[in-house]
């Protein structure tokens, strides 16, 4: 199978191609985000500007895995677009934003502009911390945490690691553990959100704005969680974070259905009720395959390294299949199909999702690199 598969996701990529080049040649320095009707210009909400370095970071994977230097040009104009959010307030998303442009960057030029940039990003990031609570707030409000930053934290330590700050290592070592100890369920499950007193620091309550409810499984952020904590595991070294990975992990193989893409909640196969159905999330599988095939490579145990790796291709091949691939749909401009972004908010439900479009062709390189017999970096750490 493993020729086939190769052979497959290396099918992908061209279309892959196309549909990026056709943004950049249709919308020249336009960000998206979700598609609506398939298209991706419209003038829909954005809820917050969160998803540019998913866009220019498929231009920094497509450079990488084809050697081409249009897609290099590409990737280093759309990551300069970017580059005054290194400064930016107004979100918790900088670790999406800049470790998936200037990274990149950074390690194909050794510029020393581009880690300054890393390290000032980092810097903006810890500006979020709340010292009564120990966490690091999200775009909403004070008092909340949201699981989504576990994926953005990574470049705290990166940053804290190049400057040899121990402040910024403190904060985000603090906001792991925090977010370890208070929406990362005991079953491996996770809640969207936590709240605390702003007072006091006390954590009051498990809650969400994207999921189903407080007490449900919301697929796309049960896959940040597993993914951002085997980040930090890669950054670190410190075992607690891979523990909470792998329970992450054992929650999704429990749980995911028999097709291996997930609904866009974990308790949404029951609700056929809602408005948008049993509605599956070809974004949040994108992203536990991609997390799932680091996290194979860091497990101590050769079982659960087979059983994570298996599961992430299932869900890649899956993703393949013309269900998900947009490849036949003529008019179609995303790569991947039934992604969610927000239910409560009736936007990107059942559409291209840009996150999805990024971390299935994360993914896909990924297998390549190692069919290829080529390294596959799954550390931030410095040397690297």
């Amino acid at each position: 199978m493993s020729d086939n598969r190769a052979e497959l996701y290396r099918s992908v990529l061209p279309f892959a191609q196309q549909q990026v080049a056709a943004i950049i040649d249709q919308h020249h320095g336009y960000f998206p985000i979700y598609t609506t009707g398939g298209k991706w210009y419209h003038g829909g909400e954005l809820w917050t500007d969160w998803t540019g370095g998913f866009f220019a970071g498929q231009m920094w994977l497509l450079f990488q895995q084809s050697g081409d230097d249009c897609w290099r040009e590409c990737a280093e104009y759309y990551s300069l677009l970017l580059k005054p959010r290194q400064h930016d307030r107004n979100v918790h998303d900088l670790g999406f934003i800049f470790l998936n442009t200037y990274l990149p960057w950074y390690r194909h030029t050794q510029d020393e502009e581009y880690r300054e940039v890393l390290i000032q990003a980092g810097r903006t990031l810890a500006m979020r911390f709340q010292e009564k609570g120990n966490y690091l707030c999200s775009f909403i409000s004070p008092e909340s945490l949201f699981i989504d930053i576990m994926m953005n934290v990574p470049i705290i330590f990166y940053a804290g690691q190049q400057a040899d700050d121990a402040e910024l290592l403190e904060v985000a070592h603090a906001h792991c553990r925090t977010t370890r100890d208070t929406i990362v369920r005991e079953d491996g499950s996770t809640a969207h959100e936590g709240i605390f007193d702003t007072e006091t620091g006390k954590f009051l309550r498990q809650d969400t704005h994207q999921g189903l409810s407080a007490e449900s499984a919301w697929a796309r952020g049960l896959a940040w969680s597993l993914y951002g904590f085997s980040k930090v595991y890669a950054l670190t070294g410190e075992k607690e974070y891979l523990d909470v990975a792998e329970r992450n992990a054992a929650y999704w193989l429990d749980h995911l259905p028999e097709d291996n893409v997930p609904y866009w909640d974990f308790d949404a196969d029951l609700q056929a009720e809602l408005p948008w159905g049993p509605q599956k999330d070809s974004s949040a599988g994108a992203i536990a395959a991609s997390g799932l095939l680091d996290l194979a490579r860091q497990t101590d145990s050769p079982e659960k390294a087979g059983q994570y790796r298996e599961t992430a291709l299932a869900m890649l091949d899956a993703l393949c299949s013309p269900d998900y691939l947009a490849r036949d749909v003529t008019g179609w401009e995303g790569i991947l199909r039934h992604g969610v972004y927000h239910t409560k908010k009736n936007l990107g439900v059942d559409e291209s999702v840009m996150w999805g479009e990024f971390f299935f062709v994360e993914a896909l390189c990924k297998y390549l690199l190692e069919a290829d017999g080529k390294t596959v970096c799954t550390s931030l750490s410095p040397d690297q």
